[in-house]
């Protein structure tokens, strides 16, 4: 069972990573409430989004039990965010890219967290998402704009509002990229401005993790 890590990460939030290496039928022998997730499960996927999708559940259900022994199942709501029914205030994020699958679970609030195979896609799409000041400060380095893409990721899935505008209401201040560190990201709504720290770290063979906490600093 390729469980890579389970890491504290606060007083009271886990990061968990998982290398995906099973079958399907493996990752289901390892899912609790198989009921629940064979009416939820994502026919028409090809085999990896699938083995991702199972993963994921297994994953949650593993942190889960770091910190909380009731039992619950995973839903979605309206905006895509998972959420374990039983248990409200819960925060959770999941993610997956390749062979790699992040799960981040508090139970003081909301999370955030995504995971990037860095490709030179990021860059290519950068227009879209980057302003002109996150562009100049990734120069030509596709390790930056994967980053970057990945930050914004997780700021997004943080605040799991349907419609925010990734070039101009989630903005990142210039860094120095090393093999982990901390970026100051900045929420920007009409009425309202906040301040987030979001944790990233290199992941092996060419991966990128970000996360961010539930913590702001109101401006």
């Amino acid at each position: 069972m390729p469980l890579h890590s389970i890491t504290p990460v606060s007083q009271t939030a886990v990061l968990g990573l998982w290398q995906l290496t099973e079958t399907i039928p493996a990752l289901w022998d390892l899912l609790p409430a198989q009921p629940h997730y064979l009416a939820r499960y994502p026919d028409g996927r090809d085999e990896l989004r699938a083995r991702q999708w199972l993963a994921g559940r297994v994953l949650a259900h593993q942190l889960l039990r770091e910190v909380n022994d009731a039992p619950a199942t995973l839903h979605n709501d309206p905006n895509g965010r998972p959420y374990f029914a039983e248990l409200p205030g819960l925060g959770l994020s999941i993610s997956h890219s390749g062979e790699w699958v992040a799960v981040l679970l508090d139970p003081r609030g909301a999370v955030g967290t995504d995971i990037e195979l860095v490709r030179t896609k990021a860059q290519q799409l950068a227009p879209r998402f980057l302003s002109e000041a996150e562009r100049a400060d990734a120069g030509d380095d596709a390790v930056k704009y994967s980053l970057y893409w990945s930050a914004k990721e997780t700021l997004y899935k943080l605040h799991s509002r349907r419609g925010l505008v990734l070039k101009e209401q989630l903005v990142l201040e210039p860094f120095g990229l090393r093999e982990a560190g901390v970026l100051t990201g900045h929420l920007l709504l009409e009425n309202s401005r906040s301040q987030h720290q979001i944790y990233y770290q290199r992941v092996p063979p060419n991966y990128i993790l970000t996360y961010a906490l539930s913590e702001m600093v109101n401006l």
